[in-house]
């Protein structure tokens, strides 16, 4: 559980489309066995330490003529940003994605001092 202490909170919120294979046959809606994408969020402003981050799907367009699968995490989390990664695998096969998400986490503010 991450608590947090004297520190005012910051909330920090977007949604990324993360590709569009359809468009031009790329690999998520042509290709099949295990296949990733990812993409860099960097926060308007970084949070003091690292944020909870949480990840979901805000839009995706599949075939269904196979089985629907897919993974969304969020890696790489740090005070300044994140990377969304998209995975599938088999013959699913994803037309496009979008994912919203949210950083939650202690900010700084003019009244901190930073002491060497």
């Amino acid at each position: 559980m991450k608590t947090f202490k004297t520190h005012p909170i910051g909330i920090a919120q977007g949604d990324a489309q993360i590709f569009a294979d359809f468009e031009n046959d790329g690999e998520m809606w042509t290709g099949s066995g295990t296949r990733e994408r990812r993409h860099a969020v960097t926060f308007d402003q970084p949070f003091r330490s690292t944020p909870a981050v949480q990840v979901g799907i805000s839009l995706w367009d599949v075939d269904t003529s196979a089985a629907v699968r897919a993974e969304v995490v969020a890696e790489s989390i740090t005070p300044d940003g994140f990377d969304i990664v998209f995975r599938t695998w088999a013959d699913s096969r994803v037309a496009r994605a979008r994912v919203a998400w949210m950083a939650i986490g202690d900010v700084t503010t003019d009244d901190d001092w930073d002491v060497p």
